[in-house]
């Protein structure tokens, strides 16, 4: 059988969880907190994809540019896609629109999760600096003092029953730094605003009753995460470019069913959309539930990051993109009701000539 540990050890993620580590072992340092080290660990880690978020801004509204002659393409090559997409892939480079930044945002931030729930779970190892040795030997000692002393499920790289023990079983305490397992030093205080963040929140009402003290202040990252997902996703929605025109054209296809289809999206990808949408939020939640509420706390900050992000991408870009592009549609109007009034003036003109030319030839 394979060995978990070895596995572990040629992670292709382990160089981010030795820099994330790193890091949250310096802002703790500093801040002497432990809530306040995953916090601003996420505002850094967040605050650096914002200049990607900004590139993906920059290449929505480029695309929404483009639109015009993205359909002209469209009407060109019909029904040969593989020339349609050549050209608008071509298109689009000559332009600066697309690229991978729209997809490699969303990918960066389901990676970057990865290390930080291994510094939430082994926090002996990455804040305390621990060996894995020494995990493992005080891990051994817990059990052959008792199963009750740390959770069966305790393993190197989630060590929060031994955690646990060490904070709240004297005996077991002194036993490890006898042995040299673990200096005083190392042992870190978990707790943020008097909440211990080594706790997972409960979703059975059962513990609610049993420990109120704990459980009910958890309460507080399941909830704070699902309300900020919301925010967020309906902020997407509402600040994209071209929303405003999105949405007026779906009310016309509602109100008339021969327009369906001029909204630009059938109803297969409206709903795949829905569910991507919201699949997100989800999973954000149900993590809240699995996980020690550290977690939860990387959650809530980093989607008030991104409403953050978004209020600032929306009023730096996208809405001097639609105020420009509303005064040259604007500009565009004038000129044909103007072309249209002349064209009315000169045909009436035209009129009364004939008109008078017809009198002239009978008298």
């Amino acid at each position: 059988m394979v060995d978990v540990n070895i596995m572990l050890a040629f992670s292709p993620l382990e160089p981010l969880y030795i820099v994330f580590g790193w890091l949250t072992r310096v802002l703790y340092s500093f801040f002497g907190n432990y809530g306040l080290a995953i916090i601003f660990l996420t505002i850094i880690v967040r605050g650096l994809m914002i200049p990607l978020n900004i590139k993906s801004q920059k290449s929505m509204l480029k695309m929404q540019a483009l639109s015009g002659k993205q359909a002209e393409l469209q009407r060109k090559y019909g029904d040969d896609k593989e020339k349609y997409q050549e050209a608008l892939m071509e298109m689009q480079k000559e332009n600066g629109a697309g690229g991978l930044s729209g997809c490699l945002l969303p990918f960066l931030q389901l990676i970057f999760i990865w290390p930080i729930f291994r510094i939430v779970s082994g926090p002996l190892i990455y804040l305390s600096q621990v060996s894995t040795d020494n995990i493992n030997a005080m891990i051994e000692l817990g059990k052959g003092m008792g199963e009750k002393v740390i959770g069966a499920a305790v393993n190197t790289t989630n060590h929060i029953g031994l955690v646990k023990a060490l904070s709240e079983n004297t005996q077991f305490l002194t036993e490890c730094v006898k042995r040299g397992f673990l200096k005083m030093d190392q042992m870190v205080d978990l707790h943020f605003m008097g909440m211990d963040l080594t706790m997972t929140p409960a979703w059975n009402p059962k513990l609610y009753i049993q420990d109120p003290k704990t459980y009910f202040p958890l309460l507080i990252f399941p909830i704070l995460v699902l309300a900020t997902s919301i925010i967020s996703m309906e902020l997407t929605k509402v600040m994209k470019p071209g929303y405003k025109e999105e949405k007026e054209a779906k009310q016309r296809e509602k109100n008339n069913p021969a327009r369906k289809g001029q909204s630009g999206t059938d109803d297969a990808t409206a709903n795949s959309m829905k569910l991507m949408t919201w699949m997100m939020p989800a999973v954000m939640l149900w993590t809240t539930f699995t996980m020690p509420a550290a977690m939860g706390l990387y959650w809530v900050v980093g989607s008030l990051m991104g409403i953050l992000t978004q209020v600032i991408v929306y009023y730096m870009f996208t809405k001097p993109y639609e105020k420009k592009k509303a005064e040259i549609e604007a500009k565009k109007e004038a000129v044909f009701k103007k072309s249209g009034k002349a064209a009315l003036a000169a045909e009436s003109a035209d009129g009364k000539a004939s008109g008078k030319g017809k009198k002239g030839k009978k008298n």
